[in-house]
């Protein structure tokens, strides 16, 4: 019990010393583990797996229209572009996994390069 209670305060701990980016591209690697175990797998699991995208990049698109947001006007509308094709995309009979990976592990990518 005290190993879980150390395992717990380390955890805690990693989680405050990250940054937003690392937040966000974290969020965007476990989006790319799902997709890619879905590949291959049953119907069920990959409609699932495009759902789970879908609320990632519908969330994505959100922010990217918030007034507050203090991107670039320009990179918004680049990021909200991306987000329109990979809805595109999810909302084909049959959507590219492949394709859908690729886009999120650049944007994953470009979440860890330092600013």
């Amino acid at each position: 019990m005290q190993t879980m209670t150390r395992a717990t305060r380390a955890y805690e701990a990693a989680s405050v010393r990250r940054t937003q980016r690392e937040q966000e591209a974290d969020v965007f690697h476990r989006t790319i583990g799902v997709l890619r175990a879905a590949r291959d797998a049953p119907l069920t699991t990959q409609v699932r797996a495009v759902a789970d995208n879908r609320r990632l990049w519908t969330t994505v698109a959100d922010l990217m229209r918030d007034p507050l947001s203090t991107l670039p006007a320009s990179l918004r509308a680049q990021i909200i572009s991306v987000s329109l094709a990979v809805h595109r995309e999810m909302d084909r009979d049959e959507p590219d996994f492949d394709y859908l990976i690729t886009i999120n592990e650049h944007i994953a990518a470009g979440l860890s390069t330092p600013v």
